[in-house]
């Protein structure tokens, strides 16, 4: 087995891959093998600075990699996916099986492929480690949910009320891209709408300057000369110019019939005579097309979050949009700020740091650390001379001094699902990222007064609320915070998070944790705890 010791503290010599400091591959190596007789010290150690999420260990590669004192910062690469949310209700072992089966293939899919480095030639990779950018690993998750007909977006589109499928889909990323984000709606043909929007990203860094090919024109499907040579300046197209412009890029189009499944036209069919028959019966009822106290109506969509090595987050999401909604209705998944947000900032100071992450200098905390381990903890001095060349010293690692200036950079990008017209409203997954912005709380914080239990999402419905679908909802989403020394720019700090919260009867979602696990969750945690009892 080869054991290779990543790392960019200057400390130690790194070749390929594999450590030519022999402390430093005394340590690495001391994690491994199980004879090795300082491994349980080396596996405290290990646990400390892991801790202190400025190392990481690969297990499956038998690499640690740490990173601290580069200015440029090399983050963990966390994924969250979603396949809408809303009045999602008890369902049978079997179904729930179904769902939870096709949420762990597509994340396990694409934890895959995240972690596998892609051809030089790709320009959307990572420029860290080579592996799949934000935007490469968000899209490459919605496509996989878009050709899965258990989902609200493509091949598992709702109908509206005339019978026909209108598809939408956004990107947006944190940095790096001149138009931020895009969108794209009335879609009948495309057969991936998130391909779509991925594109006119991609394109607006020349669409932007003026560099387009002013020659291009086609005719749409009624025949009609539309010159489209390029999305231009624009962040949001519909119809047939959205589908002239996924000719142009070389995308698939399909047959309307192929948006066509039997279990969305019983839906859209049940729920125009439940409409009409509650109508019928009681002059005063709520009951729409839309949305029913009884069965699961998807008004909700798909989507997926990405945080990648050099820590730009994107945000892809697609959608069918509301059950029998009306032919042309625009929903939030286009609508930049509505469903959809990424953003990065930088503040003074560091609000989001707990307390005692600022005050306990990192060298102090690891001793007590390993006090909490074993009652005495002595290390020979031979021994402090290895650790010292393989860890960060606190010559290296400066505790935040209380007179210490700090500059912190945060990111945060988040979809949402659910009562699209509500998330307009209140221009919810916005609200969401200005309210961390400019309170200084964390996006956790942020995203449960919107969208959880009794939030901005949920209290915009009114007198509605339970009765016509209106307020519910969630989000899904990533934070990446770093905080440095603003003389020095030094990393004092490096953390990111996985963010979830609805207000409604569940949310499909799956995400890859901290120890590298997929995590599916339907409900609360406790109903899914419950039918993997009885499934």
């Amino acid at each position: 087995m080869t054991v290779g010791l990543e790392s960019r503290l200057g400390g130690s010599a790194v070749n390929n891959g594999e450590c030519k400091d022999n402390g430093a591959e005394f340590f690495a190596k001391g994690i491994f093998k199980k004879d090795n007789p300082t491994r349980a010290l080396c596996k405290t150690i290990i646990h400390f600075w892991k801790d202190q999420r400025i190392l990481r260990v690969n297990k499956r590669k038998a690499t640690v990699e740490m990173d601290l004192k580069s200015q440029t910062v090399s983050a963990s690469p966390r994924l969250i996916i979603h396949g809408g949310a809303g009045n999602i209700r008890p369902m049978s072992p079997q179904k729930y099986a179904q769902y939870r089966d096709a949420l762990l293939n597509i994340i396990t899919k694409t934890n895959a492929y995240m972690t596998t480095p892609v051809s030089l030639k790709q320009e959307a990779r990572s420029s860290r480690t080579g592996c799949p950018s934000a935007l490469d690993i968000a899209t490459y998750a919605v496509e996989l949910l878009e050709n899965n007909p258990l989902f609200n977006s493509g091949h598992g589109a709702v109908f509206t009320r005339d019978g026909i499928n209108e598809l939408e889909a956004s990107v947006m990323v944190s940095s790096g891209f001149a138009k931020r984000g895009v969108g794209v709606t009335g879609l009948r043909r495309v057969k991936n709408p998130i391909l779509l929007a991925r594109k006119m990203l991609e394109h607006g860094e020349g669409d932007l300057r003026g560099k387009a090919d002013l020659g291009w024109a086609s005719r749409d499907e009624a025949g009609e000369n539309l010159d489209i040579p390029s999305a231009q300046g624009h962040t949001l197209v519909h119809g047939p110019s959205a589908e002239l412009l996924a000719t142009k890029y070389g995308l698939d189009l399909v047959e309307p019939n192929y948006f066509f499944t039997q279990t969305r036209w019983d839906e859209h069919v049940r729920a125009l005579e439940r409409e009409k028959s509650e109508h019928q019966v009681h002059t005063e009822s709520w009951a729409t097309a839309t949305w029913s106290a009884d069965e699961f109506l998807p008004q909700g969509t798909c989507g997926a979050v990405a945080l990648d090595a050099d820590g730009v987050i994107c945000c892809a999401t697609s959608t069918g949009g509301m059950t029998n909604k009306l032919t042309g209705r625009i929903g939030d998944t286009p609508s930049m700020g509505a469903g959809f947000w990424a953003e990065q900032w930088e503040e003074d100071g560091t609000p989001t740091m707990s307390p005692s992450r600022r005050a306990t200098p990192p060298w102090t905390a690891w001793r007590e650390y390993l006090g909490a381990q074993s009652p005495v903890v002595e290390l020979s001095t031979q021994l402090k001379s290895m650790v010292a060349q393989c860890l960060p010293t606190p010559f290296i690692y400066q505790p935040v001094a209380q007179d210490q200036r700090l500059v912190t950079t945060r990111s945060a990008g988040l979809s949402g699902t659910g009562n699209g017209d509500s998330f307009l409203r209140v221009a919810a997954v916005r609200t969401v990222v200005g309210i961390a912005r400019w309170t200084g709380v964390s996006t956790a914080e942020a995203l449960k007064r919107v969208a959880g239990r009794n939030g901005e999402l949920q209290r915009s419905a009114g007198d509605r609320w339970g009765k016509t679908g209106e307020g519910e909802g969630g989000m899904i989403g990533i934070e990446a915070v770093v905080v440095r020394d603003a003389a020095s720019g030094d990393i004092v700090d490096i953390r990111h998070e996985i963010l979830q919260d609805f207000n409604c009867g569940g949310m499909f979602r799956a995400w890859i944790d901290e120890h590298d696990h997929a995590v599916v969750r339907i409900f609360d945690g406790i109903k899914d705890g419950d039918y993997a009892v009885h499934g």
